[in-house]
């Protein structure tokens, strides 16, 4: 059976509280059946109300949401089938997890007996068998949250809303929990929609990502699209670390843009410049940038170091170079031989191709 590419689709949607200010502008956003989707982006960038929008707490000013191609802006948020994880896990405190689990079936007059199974189904799904009786003040933060999980999956819903749900766990337990819901996402096939403003969390969880800022989409694609070609600079400065160097272009030529900085010159991949005399802010990801790099590359610069912070499996060298006193290397520690000292100069180089000439910050 084919998955329909078109399983949430929100068409031509804008939101605003006021009636001035959009909040969400002009979204047309396709969800696949059983995709992993995260909206990424800053506070204020549109996609918690994205989110809302979808679980009914709030109605779009213009546009339609459909379900499964059903439009659902009427229908109130207990008849969509969606469930839902919010950060502050949102459990009943006089409820035992048993209860908590039961409480969507019962509201749904599901039996007695079938909802003995299915909590049983949940908890299992989250490694929590036998915390039935159990009160909320008697789990830990990853426990509640991983009961909030099951909450959400315990009535079979057709999409699993997920908001910062990972926000109050310290970075361990996050992080484990990252795979956890990745991989009952994995067994289970159903559609989730994730939001979160960290990346790396949105970078190891998604099929797919929604960048937002400003009420907009900047940029959907799979994690590693993003990283490795960001179209524009809000999308490269957002996801993962990032060098740039504002400049002009003053020449473009078979596939390649030469660009003028304000101390010497590079070539670079023209991604949106299209002449001669375009502002650009350059982008070049930090592991693209080699030491004494033994094959030749099109752009080569000496560069004197400012700074050296070791992080275990690399370290961190930051670089005065073309007049950027903030250019950063990620140096595997595996590396020998490399003579990186403070003070030091050393010779860099990386590529054209990955030196992307994007929109003028």
């Amino acid at each position: 059976m084919s998955k329909n590419q078109e399983f949430v689709k929100f068409d031509k949607v804008d939101k605003s509280y006021d009636g001035k200010v959009l909040v969400v502008k002009d979204l047309n956003l396709d969800i696949a059946e059983g995709e992993f989707i995260t909206m990424l982006g800053p506070s204020g960038s549109g996609k918690t109300t994205c989110l809302m929008m979808l679980a009914g707490f709030e109605t779009p000013t213009n546009g339609e949401i459909y379900l499964d191609a059903n439009p659902i802006s009427n229908i109130p948020p207990h008849k969509r089938g969606i469930g839902m994880v919010f950060q502050n896990y949102a459990l009943f405190p006089h409820m035992t997890v048993y209860e908590n689990l039961a409480f969507p079936l019962k509201v749904r007059k599901i039996s007695k007996e079938d909802i003995d199974k299915k909590v049983d189904k949940a908890l299992s799904m989250v490694s929590l068998s036998g915390f039935e009786n159990r009160m909320p003040a008697q789990l830990s933060g990853g426990q509640q949250q991983r009961v909030a999980v099951a909450r959400a999956l315990v009535f079979d819903p057709t999409v699993v809303l997920m908001d910062e749900p990972l926000g109050a766990l310290d970075k361990n337990l996050r992080e484990s929990m990252q795979y956890e819901i990745k991989h009952i996402h994995e067994n289970i096939g159903v559609t989730v929609v994730y939001v979160t403003h960290d990346q790396s969390e949105a970078l190891t969880m998604s099929n797919r990502i929604a960048v937002f800022n400003d009420g907009k989409v900047q940029q959907l694609s799979s994690p590693d699209k993003l990283y490795e070609e960001p179209v524009n600079s809000f999308v490269a400065e957002f996801i993962g670390e990032n060098n740039t160097f504002g400049g002009e272009i003053i020449d473009l030529s078979n596939g390649t843009c030469k660009v003028q900085l304000s101390h010497g010159e590079i070539f670079a991949n023209p991604i949106s410049v299209k002449s001669k005399g375009d502002k650009t802010t350059v982008s070049i990801r930090p592991e693209r940038a080699l030491i004494n790099p033994e094959n030749k590359m099109d752009n080569n610069h000496s560069g004197t170091i400012e700074e050296v912070i070791y992080h275990g499996d690399h370290t961190r060298v930051r670089l005065n170079i073309l007049g950027n006193s903030e250019f950063i290397l990620k140096v595997p520690n595996s590396s020998k031989n490399l003579d990186i000292k403070l003070g030091n100069k050393i010779n860099i180089g990386w590529n054209s191709q990955d030196a992307r000439a994007l929109d003028p910050k």
